[in-house]
């Protein structure tokens, strides 16, 4: 027999065999796969050539305090080659506030007022930095009086009324006292009170008034304010420019 007429016949049977095997799935050609660049980091932008300058941070107007307060503040600076060397240059600060080397601005003013003063900070770079700037400090007062209805004479009395404001983040121990004070400089207490006068008061009314003899008197009005915790006293006091005349009666 031979083989010769068969030879057609199984290549077309291996034929049709592949593609059977492609029609049912067993043969899956190769995918192309994806690759993904890797993120790169945002460049950080160029220091500028001013960001490299030696700059006090701190606003001109520094924070307001009043008589007898702690008071804390600490400059800072942009830039420069640490450590840094503060130091006050011209004007004054508040009697009772210093400043220390490390730029720490700390301690109790002593009085009110408006305070100017210019502060310079050195680097330690080579060759050095060196900035100043011009602040201003407010020391307010912690306890105003002033005439609501200043003291005046109605018949034989002498009356008016105050306003006191307690401007400190703190609550207050008022004692509140006005005398008439007569030519011999004998007193008499024409008004009293006593009370906790609450912090961010404003502008509290105190009137006052009291039957006097006939005769002259200076009215001398005292408010004093205690804090207690910071073993604090604050005292205003103010009085009539001239006598006043009580003309009814003994």
């Amino acid at each position: 027999m031979s083989w010769n007429r068969f030879v057609p016949q199984i290549a077309a049977l291996a034929v049709v065999t592949i593609c059977l095997c492609i029609a049912g799935g067993s043969f899956q050609p190769a995918q192309a796969q994806e690759t993904q660049t890797p993120a790169q980091p945002t460049p950080a932008p160029p220091t500028t050539e001013d960001e490299k300058e030696l700059f006090i941070l701190n606003d001109s107007a520094l924070p307001d305090t009043y008589p007898q307060a702690g008071y804390e503040v600490h400059f800072n600076a942009r830039s420069g080659v640490t450590p840094l060397h503060w130091r006050l240059e011209k004007g004054a600060l508040p009697p009772g506030i210093k400043l220390q080397d490390d730029g720490l601005l700390h301690g109790a003013a002593e009085r009110e007022g408006e305070f100017q003063f210019t502060v310079s900070v050195t680097d330690s770079g080579k060759p050095q930095q060196a900035m100043q700037k011009v602040f201003v400090i407010h020391v307010r007062s912690a306890l105003t009086l002033s005439w609501k209805s200043p003291a005046h004479v109605n018949g034989n009395r002498i009356e008016g009324s105050v306003e006191v404001s307690n401007t400190t983040p703190d609550d207050m121990d008022l004692t509140f006292v006005v005398k008439a004070i007569a030519p011999n400089g004998r007193a008499t207490a024409i008004g009293y009170q006593h009370f906790p006068l609450k912090k961010g008061t404003v502008a509290k009314e105190l009137p006052f008034g009291e039957t006097l003899p006939h005769g002259g008197y200076i009215v001398e009005v005292e408010a004093v304010g205690e804090v207690p915790p910071r073993n604090a006293i604050y005292r205003v006091r103010m009085q009539t420019p001239a006598p006043l005349q009580v003309t009814v009666g003994p």
